[in-house]
């Protein structure tokens, strides 16, 4: 399935200041998200950003966090956003049914939430960005990735996100987001 910015909404999952620092490749995955966080921002795709119990392991990094909307930021315990009430019905509030994941860790709670949005009777579909997602390991990571395409849940990445959101070259919004690539 192609992805359309008509009909997804980016979910930043967990991207935190204590959390962060035992990813493997932490500022790709800040890099990416802000990529994506950016691009989503100039064409109208809809935001989310989770905070896996913040008292505990901090807010999100504040590279990501001044790129946040207003109010799309939301705290949870469960690991997956699917099983959080609240991230769940901002989901759903959204009308949009392709969800564009990226964040930590791969094989908890990105893992837990793409697999959550396929279940339930507002079943989404989940789209996992590889290299704006992380873990502790590799293996980690590379087994979550695995076991997502397993159980179809489409994986991609930040570029084919961005150039799939454009559509077409030649626009402004192309000459602005394709800046941010390079």
């Amino acid at each position: 399935m192609l992805i359309s910015r008509d009909i997804s909404c980016l979910l930043v999952v967990d991207i935190q200041e204590k959390l962060l620092p035992a990813m493997q490749d932490p500022m790709l995955v800040v890099r990416n998200a802000a990529i994506l966080m950016q691009a989503a921002a100039r064409l109208g795709v809809p935001v989310v950003v989770s905070e896996q119990y913040p008292q505990g392991l901090g807010p999100t990094v504040a590279e990501l966090q001044h790129l946040a909307p207003a109010d799309s930021i939301l705290a949870k315990t469960a690991f997956s956003c699917a099983d959080d009430p609240g991230l769940r019905q901002k989901l759903a509030d959204l009308k949009r049914p392709q969800v564009i994941i990226c964040g930590i860790e791969a094989h908890v709670c990105v893992l837990q939430t793409a697999l959550g949005l396929t279940r339930g009777a507002d079943k989404l579909s989940p789209v996992v960005v590889a290299d704006a997602t992380s873990s502790r390991t590799s293996a980690n990571r590379e087994a979550a990735l695995a076991r997502l395409r397993v159980d179809g849940v489409q994986i991609a990445t930040t570029e084919m996100v961005v150039f799939e959101w454009l559509g077409r070259a030649g626009t402004p919004e192309f000459k602005e987001l394709s800046r941010l690539i390079r």
